[in-house]
């Protein structure tokens, strides 16, 4: 028999929590277990609840937390060696640093090394799915793809498409980019556990000719995804409005060739009108603030209150290379200072719930990822409190759930990931370093 069983603190989101104080909100079980064959969930419930032993693997992960695996929609793996890159801000900061690295990837042989190291990463950090950015190359997307089949993670991908206002290395055509494109999802989507997105950087690096055949693709190809980003820093507003100048503003861009919808995935929407917000939540499409990124780069707040009161999807993510850490944990941690400077309070259950379920629903997963659940998949993590010695001795003082999440938010990363699962498999024990 292949199956296993996972013992341990068992925490799962089955929606969004009201308030810090709402139960009803997860499940939770003190002693319990995750029963897993064949790369999914079988059972989740109480050890006491079990009818007599089990007939397999047990794994104590004792007193440790187990939870859904950590979900990061907006990264971009090619800019692993942009990290840390000082600039003004994010135009400076593309020029300057990004389109300098991401023309490193036309070299098949340095895209698959930074694969490797960028996989390893996520698993470090307790991420087993993420909606990533791959460089224009058509061999970058090929290495991430690659990658992500040999650990059997479910990712999302998608080469970029840009032909104007960056290198001439880093531009394809209209005709290139949709033929490499449909290229690219014929031979990966759907293979094994991947997904493919439809990937246009932004409109500043986008002729209206190159946004008609991303409108043709994502017709062609409605189950895919469609990432960009739109709304991160006023001087990038102002230079796509005057490219297009007929639009009435910048998400007015994407909804003149169709763009908006439930799959569609924009990166950071921090400086939205009114109308912006109540078009994109009109059709389903997802903001996904980029915190460590929109602090890192000056580019501003996201509004978590108003974009919720209007009825805005909302994801969060980290953004590496703008962004500043790999961690899910500590993104949260600093979306909720953001918040607390925007003037709204984001309790530890809200947060534990957008890295897990709230991401999945985000990326219309949840009913594969996100949540612990019989027939989802046992893509998990297992994360210790005490992970470090600042955190040992706060753990003497936590009494409650919510202050032991917080405390993880507050003062967790890698470390605090005991083991990353991904359907079913341990992958953090075995990585180098």
């Amino acid at each position: 028999m292949t199956a296993k069983m996972l013992r341990g603190r068992v925490l799962s989101f089955v929606r969004a929590p009201l308030g810090p104080d709402d139960s009803d909100s997860y499940r939770y079980f003190e002693d319990g277990f995750v029963a897993i064959d064949g790369g999914k969930i079988i059972a989740v419930g109480d050890v006491a609840a079990l009818p007599g032993p089990f007939d397999g693997e047990v794994i104590d992960h004792r007193p440790h937390l187990i939870l859904p695996g950590l979900i990061d929609p907006h990264i971009h793996f090619v800019q692993m060696q942009v990290v840390g890159s000082y600039a003004a801000n994010l135009l400076e900061w593309l020029n300057n640093y990004t389109f300098i690295e991401e023309q490193r990837f036309a070299d098949p042989a340095h895209g698959a090394r930074i694969a490797g190291l960028f996989f390893d990463e996520l698993i470090r950090n307790g991420t087993t799915t993420a909606a990533a950015y791959c460089s224009v190359h058509a061999a970058s997307a090929e290495a991430f793809f690659a990658e992500a089949e040999k650990r059997n993670m479910l990712m999302i991908g998608g080469k970029c498409l840009m032909d104007r206002n960056c290198p001439e290395a880093l531009q394809d055509t209209p005709q290139t980019g949709y033929d490499a494109t449909k290229a690219l999802i014929g031979k990966w989507y759907g293979k094994g556990r991947a997904h493919y997105a439809i990937t246009p950087r932004f409109a500043i690096t986008s002729t209206p000719e190159q946004m008609e055949m991303v409108a043709a693709l994502t017709k062609e190809h409605p189950d895919c995804y469609l990432q960009t980003h739109l709304s991160e820093n006023i001087a990038e507003i102002e230079l796509t409005t005057s490219l297009y100048p007929d639009a009435p503003d910048y998400a007015g861009v994407y909804e003149h060739y169709g763009l908006m919808g439930p799959k569609s995935l924009y990166g950071h929407c921090l400086h939205l009108s009114d109308r912006e917000v109540g078009m994109m939540a009109e059709t389903g499409a997802v903001a996904v603030p980029c915190p460590t990124s929109n602090m890192f780069l000056g580019s501003g707040h996201y509004d978590l209150a108003r974009m919720q009161g209007a009825g805005l999807r909302t994801g969060v993510a980290t953004d590496i290379g703008g962004g500043t850490s790999y961690s899910m944990l500590e993104t949260l941690d600093t979306f909720y200072k953001s918040q607390q400077l925007s003037g709204n309070r984001l309790t530890p259950l809200m947060s534990f719930y957008m890295m897990t379920r709230g991401n999945a629903e985000a990326l219309s997963l949840e009913s594969k990822i996100g949540s612990i659940e019989p027939d989802a998949d046992a893509d998990l993590v297992v994360l210790n409190a005490a992970a470090t010695p600042a955190m040992s001795v706060k753990m003497e003082r936590v009494e409650t759930l919510s202050e032991e999440l917080f405390l993880l938010q507050t003062l967790g990363d890698d470390r605090a990931v005991v083991e990353t699962y991904v359907a079913g498999v341990a992958m953090k024990a075995g990585l180098a370093g």
